[in-house]
């Protein structure tokens, strides 16, 4: 796959970049590089390579997943200028 030209000017209209003539010309031979190398690495065969999270071996720290209230509503409305059975009181507002 490649870009051309006309490519990378809608795409940088797209995203609301300014690019002159001069700079996407560079950036199409840029852009063109990278898929080059996208490609190069969907040659490589990694049938029965584990997922990895570090280069390190290591064991992911977990907890268990345990749905909880918190209890931390008190901690929550503390310092709040004003609240009632640990809700925030706000004033009316009627317009």
């Amino acid at each position: 796959m490649s870009v051309d030209l006309a490519t990378v000017k809608r795409v940088a209209r797209l995203a609301r970049i300014a690019v002159s003539d001069q700079e996407a010309e560079r950036m199409t031979s840029e852009i063109n590089g990278i898929l080059g190398f996208v490609e190069q690495l969907s040659e490589v065969n990694v049938d029965g390579v584990e997922p990895m999270t570090s280069v390190m071996p290591m064991t992911m720290k977990k907890r268990e997943d345990v749905a909880a209230d918190g209890d931390k509503a008190a901690d929550i409305v503390a310092n709040a200028p004003n609240s009632d059975r640990n809700f925030f009181v706000v004033p009316k507002v009627v317009e």
